[in-house]
């Protein structure tokens, strides 16, 4: 599982870039979303490489050490 948070404002993004975050379910910064690790995962991380932090962590929410 990874945590994915928002760190970085949309407003100058590119229209793709804005609509990966929705679809991740990242609207404002400090959002948070937890999900499942995959290849489809992976793209959406590297599209938004520069604006999101990505965690490991289990399904709870905490992150593993």
């Amino acid at each position: 599982m990874k945590k994915v948070t928002l760190i970085r404002s949309l407003i100058a993004c590119k229209p793709n870039q804005k609509a990966t975050a929705d679809s991740l379910g990242l609207r404002k910064i400090g959002d948070s979303v937890i999900h499942a690790e995959g290849p489809v995962l992976n793209g959406k991380i590297k599209i938004l490489s520069h604006l999101v932090k990505v965690e490991d962590c289990d399904g709870n929410g905490k992150e593993n050490a």
